[in-house]
C-alpha cells in the first residue's frame, strides 16, 4: 500500500529535508499492523528499518527458556536501534517486536538507510538520536531490574503504557504484565491490589485505570 507524497510531507515536515521526505515517499513502504502483529523475531534477518507513524511497538528480549522481558516501547516518530544495527551490519535480530496497538509504519530499505546517513544531515542526526534514546531506555530497564523493587517497576510500567496511549486506562491482563516484567501473575495481582487499596489505580477486567 502506498501513501501520497503529501501524507509524508505532513508526517515529516520540519524534521527532514524536503529532498529526503521525497525519497521517503518514493522508496518507503507503508504498513499497517494490527494489535499483536509481530514485526521482528529473534534469528530473522531485517531487510528494512521501520519508523512509527502512529501507534506503538514493544520490544521484547527472550531467554533460552522462552521467557521474555520488556525492553522498551517505540512510539510515534521513533525507530528501532536494533533494526538499524542489524540492517547496517547484516546481523540477525536478537529481539521480538510486537504491535502494542494498531500501528502505522513506513518501512525503509536498508540500502537507502545506509546511503542517507552520508547524504542527509537530518537523517544522520535521527539515527544518532535513535541510538541514544534506545541506550537510555536500556539503562532505565537495567536500573529497574537491578535497583527497583517490583512495586516501583510495576508503577513505572503502568505509567509508560498510559503515556504511550495518552490515556489513564491501560488495557492489559495481569498475565501480560507479568510476562513483560519477568515475574509471576500472582505477584502482579497482589501488587495491583495494594495499589488499588492506596487509591492509585482502579481495577476491572483486563483494565487498569491510573488515578494519580
Amino acid at each position: 500500500m502506498k501513501k501520497t507524497a503529501a501524507y509524508y510531507v505532513e508526517q515529516f515536515q520540519g524534521r527532514f529535508e524536503p529532498a529526503l521526505v521525497e525519497e521517503l515517499a518514493e522508496k518507503g513502504h507503508y504498513a499497517l499492523l494490527k494489535e499483536g502483529d509481530v514485526l521482528m523475531t529473534p534469528g530473522s534477518y531485517i531487510r528494512s528499518v521501520p519508523i512509527i507513524l502512529s501507534g506503538a511497538i514493544k520490544i521484547l528480549r527472550m531467554d533460552e527458556e522462552g521467557r521474555e522481558i520488556l525492553m522498551y516501547y517505540l512510539g510515534s516518530g521513533e525507530s528501532c536501534a536494533m533494526s538499524l544495527t542489524c540492517c547496517l551490519n547484516a546481523r540477525k535480530s536478537e529481539v521480538r517486536a510486537v504491535a502494542e496497538e494498531p500501528t502505522e509504519l513506513i518501512m525503509l530499505p536498508v540500502q537507502n538507510v545506509e546511503e542517507w546517513v552520508t547524504k542527509y544531515s537530518t537523517w544522520r542526526s535521527f539515527v544518532f538520536q535513535t541510538y541514544q534514546r534506545r541506550f537510555d531506555d536500556l539503562l532505565a530497564t537495567i536500573d529497574g531490574v537491578a535497583f527497583r523493587k517490583m512495586d516501583e517497576r510495576l508503577w513505572h510500567y503502568l505509567e509508560r503504557k498510559a503515556n504511550l496511549s495518552s490515556s489513564a486506562v491501560v488495557e492489559t491482563t495481569h498475565e501480560e504484565i507479568a510476562l513483560e516484567l519477568g515475574t509471576s501473575r500472582e505477584v502482579v495481582s497482589r501488587l495491583l491490589k495494594q495499589l488499588e487499596k492506596l487509591g492509585q489505580v482502579r481495577l476491572s477486567r483486563n483494565r487498569v485505570e491510573l488515578v494519580n
